[in-house]
């Protein structure tokens, strides 16, 4: 008859696994499912970034057009100021997100600069948790909310 415990025959622990799932991302972060302050969603994201693309590539086309480090400056300036004065960049702001620190409050200085160093690097923003971060958002300490 089983009991629901492992054996010590199955070489396996009596105590319970760790979960490994989560219901939903953000929850391990003590976020709502849905609604304000819940984890930003791959697809508002992703809107998020080519609006920013846009607005970037307009004022480079507009005025710094030919110079290859132009369009990757303009980029990470806007990120960084509007992140920082704002807490997300004009693409969040248009798609309703918000960038914060995990505890909440203001991004600082020092936060916005580091993720957007990474974000520029482009690699960390494709490497993604289980709480739909990327590594630049993780190794900042910033989390992208619904507002």
């Amino acid at each position: 008859m089983a009991t629901g415990r492992a054996s010590a025959k199955d070489g396996a622990s009596s105590r319970p696994a760790a979960p490994i799932d989560q219901a939903f991302p953000g929850e391990r972060l003590g976020r709502p499912r849905l609604g304000p302050q819940s984890v930003a969603r791959p697809g508002r994201r992703i809107a998020g970034i080519l609006i920013d693309f846009g607005v970037s590539f307009a004022v480079y086309a507009l005025f710094f057009f030919g110079d290859q480090w132009a369009s990757l400056i303009i980029f990470a300036v806007l990120q960084y100021v509007f992140i920082t004065l704002f807490s997300g960049s004009i693409g969040h702001l248009a798609a309703g997100l918000r960038v914060t620190p995990l505890r909440g409050g203001w991004c600082g200085l020092w936060r916005p600069a580091l993720r957007t160093i990474l974000l520029c690097l482009f690699v960390p923003a494709v490497i993604w948790d289980r709480d739909q971060r990327g590594l630049h958002d993780v190794l900042s300490g910033l989390v992208i909310v619904r507002a």
